[in-house]
């Protein structure tokens, strides 16, 4: 081999000894916080927001170099793609106006609210999910899951959302599905304190927002899990909305911030009529 190479054998042994340089040591402690971070994510963080964990710690390195050691080490993160609709309207009921109109920005916790329904497939059928996820902050601060569509279901989510966080003129945006277009579901807005908007008509767009979730959800959790039982659906989810989405999952458009954190920052700065919103209840 070393007549191939051109290298003398002396040169050959002497480079096989050599210790590793400081780049490659430093390469080598770097991956290994890398696999960590990746672990803690579920192995679903992709090189950007692996990234914006080590800054978080402190840890001063360029994206190039992130992904490349991830590359090394076989480290990639996942991807979503479009999930089916669950949405069923009800012609006869009649929806509330969209007072968001495809803007989703928020300047305060509260004051906007998207919700929808979406479901998770078992060996023995399906639950179906309804979330209320805060805008400001992408905090799911609402959820309820039950083996049924009805109204019921999204009822049991907007409470768990009103009492965690005493909402005041908040708007609660959904699309036009019968169980936010049903009676029972405006009184309770109403008794809540909300105001109820909702978008067109078979319209992902206006939406977005909860459509994003759903699709981390999907990509990061039911995609990679198998459930034999509905009680295993429900500890999972539980598991990623309360122990790993709000509290510690990045996300982009918090300045790869989870919305935990985001809004301890909303809280710490000096907002005199705001707030801190309770503890969530399991659900």
């Amino acid at each position: 081999m070393c007549r191939v190479l051109g290298v003398s054998r002396s040169g050959y042994y002497a480079w096989r000894k050599r210790p590793p340089s400081k780049r490659d040591q430093k390469d080598a402690m770097l991956t290994k916080r890398i696999r960590q971070i990746h672990e803690n994510s579920r192995g679903t963080y992709g090189s950007p927001r692996v990234h914006a964990a080590l800054q978080n710690e402190g840890i001063r390195v360029g994206k190039k170099r992130v992904a490349r050691l991830m590359k090394a080490a076989g480290l990639k993160g996942v991807s979503r793609r479009k999930r089916p609709s669950t949405t069923v309207r009800s012609d006869s009921r009649r929806s509330a106006p969209d007072l968001v109109d495809r803007d989703f920005t928020a300047s305060e916790p509260d004051e906007l609210w998207v919700a929808d329904i979406t479901y998770v497939p078992t060996r023995v059928g399906h639950l179906y999910l309804a979330v209320v996820v805060d805008a400001y902050s992408r905090k799911v601060v609402g959820w309820e899951m039950a083996d049924h569509l009805r109204t019921e279901l999204v009822l049991e989510a907007l409470d768990m959302a009103a009492e965690q966080r005493s909402p005041e003129k908040t708007v609660h945006h959904s699309d036009q599905g019968c169980q936010y277009t049903s009676v029972g579901f405006g009184q309770r807005c109403e008794e809540a304190g909300v105001r109820p908007s909702m978008g067109s008509v078979g319209d992902c767009y206006d939406n977005a927002m909860c459509e994003s979730f759903f699709a981390t959800l999907e990509c990061e959790l039911i995609e990679r899990e198998t459930f034999d039982t509905k009680s295993d659906a429900r500890l999972s989810v539980f598991e990623f909305i309360e122990g790993w989405y709000n509290p510690d999952r990045l996300h982009s458009g918090l300045g790869y911030q989870s919305p935990q954190r985001y809004e301890e920052e909303y809280h710490s700065r000096d907002h005199p009529h705001s707030e801190e919103p309770r503890s969530p209840v399991a659900a």
